[in-house]
């Protein structure tokens, strides 16, 4: 901490500006944790004292804020753990989220803008900023994509534990015989990059096309062909961008979701390696899904990783992912 605080104080610290960036920016996750520790460190002494006075008061009423204390300490403590094992590369990025309906139809571009909303609220929750890149609406309901910025420390090291696709059974509110549906949706995160990272990418490589923008804000943003659709050929990887007026700011936010994308593209290229050496079959599709949201005939959501589930469905729907996302993060610790 000291030989970076000394760094920054160098004369010629700001002659590379990105470098200098992220020397502070890792500066202050370091500063974060350790302010964070301390903290825990001094409610764990007073805990201790309260503690003692309570085995020589026998005070009921101290007994019961020394479990409130003890209840919020745990969850504290199990936040701190978690944010610890957030040290892969780039877990500290702002994420880049796109969710996409499967087949079906309006079920399931009904059941992507549930999970659309159950996101935006986990992002509230942590204080994180959301910014719609892309929306594309359903014909009836629903939405037949969408890619969120979401940005926040550990934004990405959190939402790849939801990486995949996710089913949904229910009683379908558009079916008027009432008959019980399964949906699926498929949620892609990435880690978004900023100009530190290198990703090669040759300017013959990749198509642009500008179209008019539409859905959720495009009223304000339509008058011009301001939206941008970059496809990079080697790979057929597509990437819209439609949030800005400007086409030039929307080319440099697609420009930085394709590099997402192929970086995502290599590591997944990596693994697929490593599991072939080790003799791994993993199924891709829609039978490979990661989780179960049960609406009917009972309440549960399961998290067929993990094996974990939930009772509180409409707890889930409301944005607390986050038990399935430590359970997730702390079972990859043995993998």
């Amino acid at each position: 901490m000291k030989e970076r605080e000394l760094e920054m104080t160098a004369p010629d610290f700001w002659d590379d500006p990105q470098t200098a960036q992220k020397v502070i920016n890792e500066t202050n996750g370091i500063k974060e944790y350790v302010t964070s520790f301390e903290g825990l460190e001094e409610r764990l002494e007073n805990i201790e004292v309260s503690y003692e006075l309570v085995k020589e008061e026998q005070d009921q009423e101290l007994f019961q804020e020394l479990e409130k204390e003890l209840a919020a300490f745990r969850t504290d403590i199990n936040n701190f753990e978690l944010q610890m094992l957030l040290s892969d590369p780039y877990d500290a990025n702002n994420a880049l989220l796109e969710l996409h309906p499967g087949a079906g139809g309006t079920e399931s571009q009904d059941w992507a803008s549930m999970l659309l909303r159950m996101y935006q609220r986990w992002a509230e929750s942590k204080n994180f900023k959301v910014e719609t890149l892309d929306y594309l609406p359903g014909d009836e309901a629903g939405i037949k994509s969408v890619t969120l910025n979401i940005k926040g420390h550990n934004a990405y090291g959190y939402l790849k534990a939801e990486k995949g696709v996710h089913r949904l059974v229910r009683i379908s509110p558009f079916d008027s015989s009432g008959r019980r549906h399964t949906s699926f949706a498929s949620c892609d995160v990435m880690p978004e990059f900023g100009d530190d990272v290198e990703v090669d990418i040759k300017t013959e490589d990749i198509k642009v096309d500008t179209y008019r923008a539409s859905g959720a804000g495009g009223q304000h943003v339509n008058t011009t062909d301001s939206a941008i659709r970059i496809t990079h050929l080697p790979t057929n990887v597509i990437v819209t961008c439609q949030s800005e007026r400007s086409q030039i700011k929307n080319r440099a936010t697609a420009m930085k979701m394709l590099k997402s994308k192929l970086y995502q593209l290599e590591l997944e290229k990596q693994q697929q390696e490593l599991d072939e050496i080790r003799g791994e079959q993993k199924e891709i599709g829609w039978g490979s899904q990661i989780r179960s949201y049960v609406f009917h005939p009972y309440s549960m959501v399961k998290d067929h990783r993990t094996n974990l589930d939930v009772g509180n469905v409409q707890g889930v729907m409301d944005g607390n992912v986050d038990p399935f996302i430590d359970a997730f993060l702390r079972s990859q610790i043995n993998n």
